[in-house]
């Protein structure tokens, strides 16, 4: 039984008056692959390898570290909070939070840091979470977990 080509005949020789095209089908462009599966294939794995590349660069050059490390010579020094460890930096934005950003609360309490007292949304008592010093968000009181060692976020504090 023979085949019919549309656009060329049996010995794969183009069709009079019809144009061969590279790869050797018709209708196929400049990137056409013999097998329409090995293509797809390898441009995903293209396009994966592209995205795995791009997430690498972001993670290795995202933003310095903070801490430890001595300050940037380019950043003017009102945008600069030391820690009381002298190695320790933060940004001034984040002094006075509410949040432990140092590591050891100085930039939360006296003599480093002079902060208000706890604001409205917060409560006075000692922590013992890492994350706070000597305020504890007042979304935390007499949600029965305890986050102040003297237990007053359950006993005493209004919530929130």
């Amino acid at each position: 039984m023979n085949k019919i080509f549309p656009q060329g005949n049996v010995n794969g020789s183009a069709a009079p008056g019809s144009k061969a095209l590279p790869g050797g089908e018709a209708g196929c462009s400049l990137l056409c692959c013999s097998r329409r599966g090995a293509c797809l294939s390898a441009f995903v794995l293209l396009l994966l390898a592209t995205l795995a590349a791009l997430i690498t660069l972001v993670t290795f050059l995202g933003l310095p570290a903070r801490m430890p490390g001595a300050v940037p010579q380019s950043l003017p020094s009102f945008l600069v909070a030391h820690c009381g460890n002298p190695a320790t930096w933060i940004y001034s934005d984040q002094r006075c939070d509410g949040t432990n950003n140092c590591g050891d609360c100085s930039d939360e309490l006296s003599p480093v840091a002079e902060c208000p007292p706890c604001g409205t949304g917060w409560w006075r008592c000692p922590s013992t979470f890492f994350r706070y010093c000597d305020c504890i968000p007042r979304s935390l009181c007499r949600d029965h977990v305890q986050h102040c060692s003297d237990w007053s976020d359950e006993y005493s504090c209004p919530g929130p």
